[in-house]
């Protein structure tokens, strides 16, 4: 096994599996092992490893230039913006390398907009944002990040965030002050435990956006891109948000964010109000155009009926294991099954079995499996289980 503690700062707690390999929805150790992925890379590899197309996608481009600059134009960019607006909201494209990155661009959207609306003597600067999100590590996204864990040793955090209940209209309205500019949600809280958005509570969020002149702020960097059935996850809901953040999925596997925001929002951003040496790279574009390119409704099918499958099998381990099991739910294939005791042996054990997952707020077991998998890959999965919970 590969030894990283003497020039990898200690970040994380990795397991023990150096990756030779990926493919599909396989990957093979140094050693030859063979692992079915149920978390493709955190939701990146949504289309399965080193898909053919993708793969040619990225030759085409390397030989050609890795990096200019934003300073000239790049047809690919144009070419993927378009498509993405053309998906989700009218308006205009920011790129970005991550999902942090795509929520800084937010949130510094959402500044700009208030200070204009409230003049330099009463600049609305507050955002609302929900007990167990999680918008990223800088010093921004962390301070709009509502776990407190994520938070020691880095305080004082940027003021301005404002903090109200998942799923509670009521708590959004009390918080909502002359303040206010803006209200950012994930419709489905993936490292808060994969928590589900009810309709009346997200359809709420946008009817008091309306009601107030706030701005509202999907992040979908980890349920977009068919994740969830749909193409994002917000579509659900018969709404739309006034800003919709991407990354993880819409890279194809390379390093991307995008934000996208309605043209009045957009234009509010003038020259160098924003930027990025790195965003948008020609490389990671064309990744990401063959990605979407892919997502057709065949395959968006298959993660609706393959989502359903999966509940099925999770709630049947849950009837026959109700003192191990509290709860099944989820969208799609973003799926979460909180036990009543701690996880993490029971990923540690699927890791010698053979099968990737993962497990965030300590008793939630996080299945993000590419959207290519099958039911006979569930069956494999639950019965792994199976036989680790009756042990």
């Amino acid at each position: 096994m590969v030894s990283d503690k003497k020039f990898i700062m200690g970040t994380y707690k990795r397991y023990p599996l150096t990756v030779n390999r990926a493919k599909g929805k396989y990957i093979w150790s140094k050693e030859g092992k063979k692992y079915l992925d149920f978390f493709s890379g955190l939701s990146v590899n949504n289309l399965g490893h080193c898909h053919p197309q993708i793969l040619k996608a990225i030759k085409e481009q390397i030989i050609k230039h890795l990096h200019i600059s934003n300073l000239y134009y790049d047809h690919l960019q144009v070419e993927l913006a378009g498509k993405l607006v053309k998906l989700s909201i009218p308006g205009k494209v920011f790129f970005s390398n991550s999902g942090a990155e795509a929520n800084e661009c937010a949130i510094k959207l959402v500044r700009k907009y208030g200070h204009l609306r409230g003049g330099k003597r009463k600049a609305k600067y507050k955002i609302i944002v929900f007990d167990n999100s999680f918008h990223g590590r800088t010093l921004a996204t962390l301070s709009a990040t509502r776990q407190k864990k994520f938070h020691n040793g880095f305080t004082p955090l940027l003021s301005g965030f404002k903090q109200a209940k998942f799923n509670e209209l009521s708590t959004v309205e009390k918080a909502i002050d002359s303040n206010t500019c803006a209200i950012m949600v994930e419709p489905v809280q993936g490292e808060g435990g994969v928590r589900v958005a009810t309709g009346e509570f997200l359809r709420g969020l946008r009817r008091l956006c309306n009601k107030f002149k706030l701005l509202l702020i999907f992040d979908e960097i980890q349920s977009g891109m068919g994740r969830t059935e749909k193409m994002f996850a917000y579509q659900h809901y018969g709404i739309k948000p006034d800003i919709l953040t991407l990354a993880k999925g819409v890279g194809g596997g390379l390093p991307l964010g995008a934000t996208i925001a309605k043209d009045r929002i957009a234009k509010l951003f003038g020259y160098g109000n924003h930027g990025s040496t790195f965003g948008g790279n020609p490389v990671s574009v064309a990744a990401g155009l063959a990605a979407v390119k892919l997502l057709n409704g065949k395959l968006l099918n298959n993660v609706k009926v393959t989502g359903n499958y999966f509940m099925k099998r999770l709630n049947e381990l849950k009837s026959k294991y109700p003192k191990r099991i509290k709860q099944v739910r989820g969208l799609g294939l973003m799926v979460g099954m909180e036990l009543k005791e701690e996880g993490e042996e029971i990923v540690k054990k699927c890791l010698e079995q053979g099968i990737l997952i993962n497990c965030t707020q300590k008793k939630v077991l996080r299945f993000l499996p590419p959207l290519i998998i099958n039911n006979n890959d569930i069956d494999k999965l639950v019965g792994t289980l199976d036989k680790i919970l009756s042990s």
